[in-house]
């Protein structure tokens, strides 16, 4: 069977929800066609900012920027830098700290304390691909969660023809170190399975999120298509960073997943095939997240049911100046 994004909706802030179809006509009745409603839950958008050099643009406030929805502009509902607690955009433009909350379950409330830093899944390929780096690229993750910021959460999945979630998301770095060095090399390469097990358990998750693959990039057991997967994550809103230890010429088709998976989610695809290379990969990934701004906001009003192209806009004198990375849009349809 091939599955594709419909069959896998996700129930969290700033995700999709199920398309629900009007009841079936009954014999007799105006044959119309069947109506659907869509829901659009809060949106979370995550975007660097650099200038001409590279170099990540920091200090813009909430003010300096315009989220558009296929040219429609949205009002921004809360604002954050870094790893900085978010603050709340009232409807004058200024601004107040979110107050801290506990989720309450039973009313399907959410701690706005999960919106403070990053949920970080590491999605480590253990197939017998890796076999010879296996130890190497161990350390090099395990050298990236303790680098982490402290108020990022973080989970170690590790995969070769099943997917293992080697330690559960959590602030406790032992825990996730001591599942990680529980991972054993396997088999076969179940890469866009597994990446789609991950992006459900995050989609789940409310507040930012980003998933990091480790991975050395032939997949030989998969049943999903990457273009499915990748819309998957692409609609979700989640980030999908990559980190192949191939050479970027040895496997063309690989290469050019992994380039598309990143380019349409807002990530970003290294190619690093020494543990030094490696190392400086999951750095550059760091980096990303501690100078990043996000956003969220509920969406206006849009007849588009299908693909909605996010534009962020800079509005200050030196935007032509600055370069802004963020996905590209998502789609509010769960399926027809």
């Amino acid at each position: 069977m091939k599955f594709t994004r419909r069959h896998f909706f996700a129930t969290a802030t700033g995700s999709l929800v199920p398309v629900v179809a009007a009841p079936p006509l009954l014999l007799g009745q105006n044959q119309e066609r069947p109506t659907f409603r869509v829901k659009v839950d809060m949106v979370v958008l995550s975007f660097t900012v650099t200038d001409a050099k590279g170099r990540y643009v920091n200090g813009l406030r909430s003010t300096d920027f315009r989220i558009l929805e296929d040219g429609i502009a949205q009002q921004i509902n809360t604002f954050a830098e870094g790893n900085k607690a978010p603050m709340q955009i009232l409807q004058d433009g200024t601004t107040k700290p979110m107050v801290t909350a506990q989720a309450d379950p039973e009313r399907g409330g959410i701690a706005t304390d999960a919106f403070v830093g990053t949920n970080v899944f590491v999605l480590f390929d253990t197939s017998n691909y890796m076999y010879r780096g296996f130890v190497y690229a161990s350390d090099a993750i395990a050298d990236f969660v303790r680098g982490l910021d402290r108020a990022d959460s973080v989970a170690v999945y590790t995969f070769s023809r099943n997917l293992t979630r080697a330690a559960s998301l959590t602030r406790d770095r032992g825990d996730v170190l001591q599942g990680l060095r529980k991972a054993v090399a396997g088999d076969d390469a179940a890469l866009y399975n597994s990446l789609l097990l991950t992006l459900r358990d995050a989609a789940k998750v409310p507040g930012r999120k980003v998933v990091i693959v480790f991975s050395n990039g032939p997949d030989s057991a998969s049943m999903v298509a990457p273009d499915d997967v990748r819309a998957v994550a692409e609609d979700e809103g989640i980030p999908i960073y990559v980190i192949s230890t191939s050479d970027v010429n040895r496997d063309p088709i690989s290469t050019g997943v992994f380039r598309r998976l990143s380019t349409r989610t807002g990530g970003k695809t290294f190619f690093a095939k020494t543990w030094q290379k490696q190392v400086e990969a999951f750095e550059a990934i760091r980096e990303d997240l501690g100078n990043s701004y996000t956003v969220t906001y509920y969406p206006a009003p849009n007849p588009n049911d299908g693909f909605r192209k996010i534009t962020v806009e800079i509005r200050s004198d030196a935007a032509k100046k600055y370069r802004v990375s963020a996905r590209p849009g998502y789609r509010p349809r769960a399926g027809a």
